[in-house]
């Protein structure tokens, strides 16, 4: 199973992130847009895994997660991967998210303990489109820049997620295989 540990987006935020995807698709540049209902943070891919490795993942969150509380996130600019030069992912992005990279830290120290790759850096941020193409690329980036300090709102991470990742023709299926409290 392809499976990765995420944060959902609240409900309540989707609206102004679609308006955030709607502004940048007037550039008419080829970006394929994260559809609403797959709209997460991530902590952590883990790619194709077996039941038995889900389940030493899924000890190993809940053993990390004891040592945290919920929190509130502030989600607000609109930046890209790797650069404006060169623009492949489109994000929004935190403010406030030092509790957040430090809760993906410590799990990633566990994950690779467990033979998973250690992340070189983790910037918290929630991917709303891939870049697919340079057409209208500076049309693209230009709206990008209008909307880099944009906020879109504040939310409380109460629990973090483990989801399937399914790959269809229409793209991915995310379903949520076990949840975890803070």
């Amino acid at each position: 199973m392809r499976a990765f540990l995420a944060v959902d987006l609240d409900k309540e935020l989707h609206g102004k992130v679609c308006e955030v995807q709607d502004s940048l698709k007037e550039s008419n540049a080829t970006v394929k847009f994260v559809e609403e209902e797959n709209l997460h943070f991530t902590c952590k891919f883990f790619g194709d895994i077996s039941e038995n490795r889900e389940k030493r993942i899924s000890a190993s969150i809940n053993d990390t997660l004891t040592d945290y509380i919920p929190f509130e996130i502030n989600i607000k600019g609109v930046g890209v991967f790797p650069h404006p030069g060169y623009v492949r992912v489109i994000w929004l992005g935190l403010e406030n998210s030092h509790y957040f990279s430090q809760i993906i830290k410590n799990l990633d120290d566990k994950f690779s303990n467990l033979g998973f790759k250690k992340e070189k850096s983790y910037i918290p941020h929630l991917t709303i489109g891939r870049v697919k193409s340079a057409k209208n690329k500076d049309a693209l980036v230009a709206r990008i820049k209008e909307l880099e300090d944009i906020e879109i709102g504040s939310m409380k991470v109460d629990k973090l997620v483990l989801k399937k990742s399914d790959l269809t023709p229409k793209g991915p299926v995310y379903s949520t295989i076990e949840e975890f409290k803070l």
